[in-house]
Order: structure tokens, then sequence, then C-alpha cells
């Protein structure tokens, strides 16, 4: 094994070349998969043909501007023919409630009721008949002195236990001792308090049961009147509620003619054996009477009298009040019914032209704005699968009436689109949506505003999220209120009541906890469309992440450099607009390749030994460079972002490691070997704005900490020249940073590291100052080795 392959630098392995051709193969697929424009169009005429379909067919947009309690504007207005005049849903409602409280309960006679408590009482004698006789036997050996006492006692004892029925001791011992009596007396069967009670006990059951006991308190009905069906004799009877009884007054009715036709004990047993018996044969029938309660309500007339052609709806001048407002309602809705089958295809076919310019203009700007958006499958379909989710679930809450349309959370959509990808794209979402919705919505300007109102301020509460509680309590907040700004401002011009006010505030703030759903949602289209967003960033930006406290513990030069490029990017990104989230969590994880041999950085050299004092320039070079290859393979292993991944492998371009390649050039043995490629870096070359700021500072920062007695004006010369070399080399040809933006890099950087080495700089005074430092600092700088451009450049990067 060469001593490259011993230390990890070894050349790899060519694979077959049909494996290769294979690999090439399928990444071409993926690729045009990802960027097939038929796919683009296919899904773009899929949203158009769902919000299409979401339109209502029959709803005519108001041809009359009013408003409730104000004048009529217009000229007078008659009826062009004759049509009904539709009742309001209040006026509908309220005789829905009347026949509800008007139609009586609905009882089921059921005549087996009385055969099961004959039955019942016939059942409990039989079953005491034992228990009696083994009672009158055990008396009977007692009285006479007879030897079996004993054995009677205890057959006695058996039989009682084996066929108790549950009375009381009192009831049992009335029963016991008339029956003994009448048996030793050889009295006549009749004389039985049993035989007595039960005929009693049977007339009385007789008579409650053919007057009816119902099932249900007698208090829970307000009706007077019930209905009685016997299903047996195919009858149907409305009876008095007075005639009926329920289960206490049953009790109470029989208690009292017992008390009165029976002595005390025997009362008593019988009130004791009716509870046992007793069950009422008037059932409440709940399905019978909703189903006649349906009935009578389908039977409700939606109309209430007629407009004939030609008479006066209402005069210019007049006020607007709600009788009239229904009128105008029911003549738009008449319009809409007799409207012949082409009329009713061109207001559709109206509203399919709004629905296909709304869309074009949210594509056209993708297009022409977010070419990253419209150029890459995968993201145009999230952006209109989020769209269209929305969309329809809006079309089947208005056209089902499953809620009030204040309910939708539409604000879900355009705060989804911000958080993935930018604010712009989505303030154009809610704009989109909105107008969207409030076509399904029939034409409803009041929505549509007030809907791109809270999403818009939705959309800007969460343009740059610092934690999730800005999120979860900040957002919902700010929507309800834009809500309620808005909905107030409308009711107030239009003269609402508080009732509908209440109404409202109910359902916006049902919407805006709606919004807490959006974190579940968001991160399952992370997974499904591997998208990074500011709350995965700002999980990863902890450094606590076991992957930073392992650079921590491992490398800790290379971290504390990561954490000054951390910031510098995230301060430098804030100033142009980029991502500062992005830059700084990409300048966190930027050399984590570096804990594969962190001893070979300088950053990391605390004990004065270089090991690349041990090395030849090249093999210094291919180390240096392998911390890039390394930091993304690591990446992948703990499954960071390809977004973060795209920070490590870009960070250097394709720049000369010049410290190691100035030095194979200085060396004799050396100048015919050593060739310029060998000493660059891989690349790729950054093509965001976050990327290219993170690829000048890297070097600014580590060029800054090897300078020796920083001044500003040396700082400053170092971070213009800097920049300018990699402008110069072309580092930052692929991202599309400006010379503004570089400018205001620049200002940035140089603030931030002038904040960093604040002690020890010392600030320009005066031209003569400033000219007489640099010539004592240039001496020094000769005699300690060398030269600036040397030590900015040195490895430590």
């Amino acid at each position: 094994m060469s001593f490259l392959e011993k230390i990890g630098l070894g050349r790899k392995k060519k694979e077959l070349t049909p494996l290769l051709g294979e690999k090439k193969k399928k990444e071409q697929e993926a690729y045009s998969l990802r960027r097939n424009p038929y796919l683009r169009a296919f899904i773009f005429i899929c949203f158009i043909l769902i919000s299409v379909f979401s339109l209502p067919r029959t709803s005519v947009q108001s041809s009359f501007n009013y408003t409730v309690g104000q004048p009529w504007r217009a000229d007078d207005l008659t009826a062009p023919y004759t049509f009904a005049i539709n009742k309001t849903a209040a006026e509908i409602e309220e005789e829905q409630q009347a026949i509800e409280q008007q139609l009586p309960p609905i009882f089921t006679v059921n005549e087996q009721i009385p055969i099961a408590v004959q039955t019942r009482l016939d059942s409990l004698y039989r079953t005491l008949q034992p228990t009696l006789q083994a009672y009158t036997d055990w008396q009977t050996a007692k009285e006479n002195n007879i030897p079996t006492i004993l054995d009677d006692s205890l057959r006695f004892a058996s039989v009682y236990a084996r066929y108790n029925i549950g009375l009381t001791d009192f009831a049992l011992n009335t029963l016991l001792e008339s029956y003994h009596q009448v048996q030793s007396r050889n009295l006549p069967i009749n004389r039985f308090a049993g035989v007595i009670v039960k005929q009693r006990l049977e007339e009385v059951v007789d008579q409650l049961l053919n007057q009816g006991i119902i099932d249900i308190n007698k208090s829970n009905i307000s009706a007077d009147q019930i209905t009685v069906l016997n299903p047996a004799q195919s009858t149907e009877q409305s009876v008095n509620i007075a005639r009926v009884r329920d289960l206490r007054e049953a009790n109470e009715f029989t208690q009292f003619q017992l008390n009165r036709s029976l002595p005390e004990n025997q009362s008593r047993l019988g009130i004791e054996l009716y509870n046992k018996v007793i069950a009422p044969n008037y059932s409440e029938s709940e399905e019978r009477r909703q189903e006649r309660l349906d009935e009578a309500i389908g039977n409700i007339s939606e109309t209430k009298g007629a407009m004939t052609q030609g008479q006066v709806i209402i005069r210019n001048g007049d006020i607007v009040n709600d009788d009239t407002a229904n009128i105008l309602r029911s003549l738009e809705e008449a319009r809409a019914l007799n409207a012949s089958e082409l009329e009713q295809w061109l207001r559709f076919s109206g509203g399919v032209v709004l629905v296909i310019v709304i869309s074009l203009v949210f594509f056209m700007y993708l297009y022409l704005y977010r070419r990253k958006i419209s150029s890459h499958n995968g993201l145009f379909f999230l952006v209109f699968l989020t769209l269209g989710l929305v969309t329809t679930g809006a079309a089947f809450i208005i056209y089902f009436g499953v809620a009030h349309p204040l309910i939708i959370p539409v604000a879900i959509a355009p705060i989804m689109l911000t958080i993935i990808f930018d604010s712009r794209v989505g303030i154009i979402a809610s704009v989109t949506l909105a107008s969207l919705i409030g076509l399904v919505h029939g034409y409803n300007f009041e929505f549509t505003i007030a809907t791109i109102a809270a999403c818009s301020m939705g959309v800007f509460s969460v343009r740059d999220v610092k934690d999730r509680s800005q999120f979860f309590f900040t957002t919902p907040g700010i929507v309800f209120l834009t809500y309620l700004v808005t909905l107030g401002a409308f009711g107030i011009s239009k003269m609402e009541g508080w009732d509908v006010a209440l109404d409202n505030l109910m359902y916006i703030a049902i919407n805006s906890l709606f919004i807490l759903f959006t974190y579940p949602i968001i991160l399952l289209f992370e997974k499904l469309f591997g998208v990074t967003t500011d709350f995965t960033l700002l999980e990863l930006g902890d450094t606590n992440q076991p992957l930073l406290k392992e650079l921590m513990t491992t490398a800790p030069g290379t971290f504390h450099h990561s954490l000054q490029v951390a910031n510098l990017s995230e301060t430098a990104a804030s100033a142009i607009g980029a991502n500062p989230l992005l830059a700084r969590v990409g300048g966190l994880y930027h050399d984590i390749g570096k804990m594969i041999k962190p001893e070979y950085f300088v950053e990391n050299q605390s004990s004065g030994v270089n090991e690349h004092d041990k090395l030849k320039p090249q093999m210094s070079a291919m180390v240096i460079k392998a911390h890039v290859s390394e930091g993304v393979k690591m990446a992948e292993e703990y499954g960071l972002p390809k977004v973060l991944i795209h920070f490590i492998e870009t960070h250097h371009g394709t720049s000369v490691i010049r410290f190691f390649y100035e030095k194979a050039k200085e060396d004799e043995n050396l100048k015919e070997m050593h060739n310029e490629e060998q000493f660059k870096y891989e690349g790729p070359l950054p093509t965001t704005k976050e990327t290219g700021i993170l690829l000048l500072a890297d070097g600014i920062e580590a060029a800054s900490r090897a300078m020796k007695n920083p001044t500003y004006s040396k700082l400053e010369n170092l971070v213009h020249r800097m920049v300018d070399d990699r402008v110069t080399e072309g580092q930052l040809s692929h991202c599309p940073l400006t010379f503004r933006d570089l400018q205001i890099i620049k200002e940035s950087f140089l603030t931030l590291l002038v904040g960093v080495y604040h002690s020890r700089i010392e600030y320009p005074e005066d031209s003569e100052k400033v000219k007489e430092k640099q010539e004592q600092a240039e001496p020094e700088n000769n005699q300690n080795g060398a030269p600036q451009d040397q030590t900015e450049e040195a490895p430590t990067n």
C-alpha cells in the first residue's frame, strides 16, 4: 500500500465502464425528470382545471350595488318579469323551530308488555311456593314436636337460599305467616295474603297499562298532546298527556290503590311485587318523530308571495331595508334560474377567463423572477400543490356549506411558501389564492380584500423567523388582528349589527388557530420534496448539535474559525437581502471535514508542531484539499440538507492553495514537477448569494486572524484586495452577487472585523499619523518573516 493510500489520499479505483455509463444514464434521467417543461405544463394545466371546477356553476355576480340602510342611488327598479320572493334563512329557520316545537312526541304501544307483566308475576309466585311449603313444614314440626324439626329447619334454610326473589324480611314474613296460618287451619286458599295481593295488584296493573305508561319522564315533554301508534291494530291517535302516566306517577297510583283497599302489611307487599314486574308499555319513538319532522320541514315553502311583472321594487332615494334586500336577492336568483344554457355558459366562461388570467400572472412571476422554481419540476409541483389543496378545500367548504368561508385557512399556503422560498413568492401567492377563492365564493370582493391583507401580514411576520415562538404566537395573532380590522372596516361601512361582528370574530379566531398546522405540514413537505426551511436551519444552527459538538472537541480552532465565518456571513447576507440564517448555518458546517485530520490545519496547532513540515508541498495541498470531500462525505452520513452540503463543497471554489503553490515554486527540486492544477480545489463554484458570501468570509476571516498588528487601514486593504482577487479569479462568476452587493459585503465585513479586533486596532486619525505608523510597521514585518500576502494565504482554511 502506498503512502497516499495510508493517509487516505490514494486515487479512487475506477469502476467498470458499464457501471459508469449506467450511473450517468440515471443522472441524465433524473435531470430530465426535474427539468422537463412538459411536466411543468401538465402541473400548471391541472391547477387551472382544479380552480375552474371549483367555480360555482349557477351563481351570478350581483348587478345591484346597494347597502342595507342606505338610499337606493340607481333609477327606479321594476320587476322585469314575475318572480317568487324567497324567504330569508332566518325565516325558514324560525318555521323549522316552530314545527319542531309543535310536533308532539310519538309513542308506540307494545301489546306484549301486559302479557310479560302477568308472566313475571306468576313466575314470582311459582318461585315462592317451595319456600312457603318448607316454612309450613318446619313450623308444623315445631308446633307438634315432631323429631324431624331439625331437618325441616335445615331444608327451609336451603330452599330459601335457593329460591330467594329479593323481598324484604317484612314482605317475606307476611307471606310465610299468612300461608302457614291458612295451611294449619285448613282455610280456603283465597284467604292467603299472597292471593289477595296478587288479585288486587293485577287489577291495578291492568288499569295502568290500559291507560298507558310512558317510558320517559313527563317533565321532559312540553307538548299537551302525544301521538300514540299501535302497530298491531294499525291505529294512531292523539292523546292528552294527562291521560297517561310515567313510571313515577304509576308507582304513586299503585300505592294509593293498594293502601286504600288492603291492610298495611299486604299493601307494602304489593308495592314490592309491583316494582319487580311493572314495565312501561308506551315507548317513545325518536326515529318516527324525526321522520315526520324531516317530512314537515321538507314541505316548508321557500317562497312567500311574488313580485308581478312591472311592479315597482324600489324607487330612487328609498332606503334599502331588509325586505327590499331580500327581494333584490330573489330577483338575482330568478335571473340565474331563468337564464338560458348559453347565458349560463357565457357567465361561467367569464370566471374561467379570470382564473386563467390570475394563474398566468402567478406563473409569469415565477418564470421571470423565480427561475429556480419555474425550472425545477419538484419545486414547481410543490408550489401549485400547495395552492391547489387550499383551493380545493375552500371549494368543498363553500359548495357543501360545511363551515363559514372565513374559517378557510388561506394563509397557510402563503406562509408555507414564504418559509420554504421567500416573502415575495408568499405575497404573490396571497393575492393569487385570495382572488381565486373570492371567485369561488361568488365573486366576494370583501372576502378577497380581507384575505389578501391577512395573508400578506402573515407573510411579513415569517419573513425572518428567529425562533418557533415567533411563528406559534406572533403569526396567528397578526393574521387574526388583520382580519379583525379589515372585516370591521367593511362592517362599519355597511352598518352591520353586533351579531354579524361576533360571528365573524369567532370565524377568524378559528381561522388563525388553523395556522398552527402549518408547522407539521412544512415538516412533511421537507421530507417529500427535499427542501430546507428556516425551521430546520434553526435546529441545525444550535451549537449543541452532535456534529458541531464533535467539531468543538476535535478541532476547537476550526470551530472558533467557523463561528467567526458564520457571524461574517450572517451580517453580510442580512445587509444585501440574502438569507442570513442560511448563511450562518452554512458557515458553522463548512469546515467539518477538518475533523478527519485537524492537526494539519494551523488553527488547531497549539504545540508549535506543524505537520506540513514533514510533507512536500504537493502532499500538503492534497491533505488541505481533502477536507472538502471529507466534509461532504461526513455531511451526507449525518443527513445534512443538500443546501448545506453545497456550502461545504463550494466554500473554496476552484481557488489555488497559494501558500504551498509558492512554496513548491521556490523549491528547485520541485520546480519542474509542480503544476498549478495540483494546488487547486476541485470546486464547484458557488451558485447562490449565500455560498458566495461564505467563500469570501472564509478567506478573509483566516487572513485577518493571521495578520500581525491589525489596523483599520490594514483590514480595509485586506477586505478590498481579497474580494477583488476572488472576483478577478472568477470564483464568483456563477453566483448572482452584483457589484453593489460586493461593496455592501466589504463594508459589513470591515465593520464586523473592526469590532472583533477593536482592542488592538489603531484608527487613522490623520494622514500624517497613518503614514508614520505604516513606516514603523514595515521594518517590523520584514523582520518577522514571510511577506503579508503569504501570511494571509497560509493554510488556515
